[in-house]
């Protein structure tokens, strides 16, 4: 593998291989290039964590939207899996060291999709450590498998912290910031690492948005050889996802109550994509049936990437309620159309808050599915819907994973759940928020 990434590449291929390779070589690259060319200068953060909000997961008001009010998230992002170095619970100089650290990146940048976003969340088995437990009410399980055809390696490191920003060279600055060398960050002295404390034990990336997808799809394992991602959509399956009334609040997934009230859970996932028979045996209006529902491509509702939608799925409550018939009627069930039988309370709001984008680590097309949720057992309540195993028993057409959904063409890689507390105690937190 290459130590810089290629310059004949386009500005966003050059970006995300350079994220993608990351280390002190590719940011040199990265900011030999970009900062050389006319950008906006990187906005600087503040100086005190009193002027940042007090949730880490509150994102929505500080990133684009599109025209119809939906999430656009930022284009580049590494997730750093973390272990503590020593055993036994962290103490009060290791707590400072984090904070420093990561109110390092607080100073350089400001806390927008122009800037850096970043946040950092901790597993059940970093809370392990302690001798008291978390709060009874506070669901956070270790990682599990959640159906019966998956094999994932579950993701038990300490801490994981999200980096995200529309600017490469913005994360690549702060990744190398906290880990590497790197004596400053956008002007900012770097006088402490998260590797002062803390080992990287994964360093995963990705990108999400319009083209990139299709920009990316050459010569990489599980997308066919013909390069049939649409140039417009912003995922390798080819439809827009993430629509506005389909996802969680940020106020509905906080936690109100408890030592860590204004943090949410987390759940991780790592999906390999094999999309060969996806777009090679399946025409639109068949991916359009597992992905949304039979009756979306039935009355024509799905045009292009599913930018036609609008700020909903389109999913009626009739569509999600007769999703047995649709199986024999039409021999398939939709993806989005067997998750909405679990994504809503009884009072009607949708229960997760998904965050999900591309990857190509290891030149394998694949998907990072964070969500958010107020407890991890809604995540597995969904997606257990998802799994369909129910459906089976409908019409012998729908099988474990054939013609339902989009299960034949995803391979779960890892799991992992996380805590993310506030602001306030985003430092190396204990159980009980002391």
């Amino acid at each position: 593998m290459p130590s810089s990434p290629d310059r004949s590449l386009s500005r966003r291929e050059f970006g995300k291989a350079a994220v993608a390779l990351g280390g002190a070589s590719a940011l040199t690259a990265c900011l030999g290039r970009f900062r050389n060319e006319p950008d906006e200068p990187v906005p600087s953060g503040v100086a005190s964590l009193e002027q940042l909000p007090t949730r880490q997961h509150a994102w929505r008001d500080r990133i684009r939207l599109d025209d119809h009010g939906n999430s656009l998230l930022p284009r580049h992002q590494i997730l750093l899996y973390l272990n503590l170095d020593a055993d036994g619970p962290p103490g009060a100089d290791a707590r400072n060291t984090v904070s420093a650290a990561l109110s390092t990146l607080d100073e350089a940048y400001k806390r927008t999709h122009e800037g850096l976003i970043h946040s950092i969340a901790y597993s059940p088995a970093y809370f392990d450590r302690f001798e008291s437990s978390l709060p009874d009410d506070l669901d956070l399980p270790p990682p599990r498998r959640l159906s019966a055809f998956e094999q994932p390696d579950l993701d038990d490191q300490d801490a994981l912290l999200h980096l995200a920003s529309d600017r490469a060279d913005v994360v690549l600055e702060a990744d190398e910031a906290l880990t590497g060398d790197r004596e400053t960050a956008n002007g900012v002295t770097v006088d402490t690492r998260l590797t002062d404390v803390f080992s990287v034990g994964a360093r995963r990336t990705g990108f999400i948005g319009a083209g990139m997808p299709a920009e990316r799809q050459g010569k990489l394992e599980g997308i066919p050889d013909s390069g049939p991602v649409p140039e417009k959509s912003p995922l390798f399956m080819g439809f827009q996802a993430g629509f506005r009334k389909n996802q969680a609040s940020e106020d509905y997934v906080t936690l109100s109550e408890g030592p860590f009230a204004g943090g949410t859970t987390k759940h991780v996932a790592n999906l390999r994509q094999r999309l060969d028979d996806w777009y090679g045996e399946q025409d639109f209006d068949e991916r359009v049936m597992e992905m949304f529902s039979p009756a979306h491509a039935e009355e024509g509702l799905v045009e292009g990437v599913g930018s036609s939608l609008g700020a909903d799925n389109g999913l009626t409550p009739a569509m999600i309620d007769t999703i047995d018939e649709a199986a024999r009627e039409f021999g398939r069930v939709g993806h989005a159309q067997k998750n909405a039988r679990a994504n809503r309370d009884p009072d009607g709001n949708v229960r997760l808050l998904r965050r999900h984008f591309e990857s190509t680590d290891d030149d394998i097309a694949s998907l990072h599915f964070p969500t958010l949720q107020r407890g991890i057992g809604a995540f597995e309540e969904v997606r257990k819907a998802m799994n369909g195993a129910d459906l089976t028993e409908a019409t012998p057409a729908v099988r474990q994973r054939v013609n339902n959904g989009i299960l034949e063409y995803i391979f779960v890689e890892h799991r992992g759940n996380f805590l993310v507390p506030p602001m306030a105690l985003r430092a190396l937190p204990t159980p009980t928020g002391e």
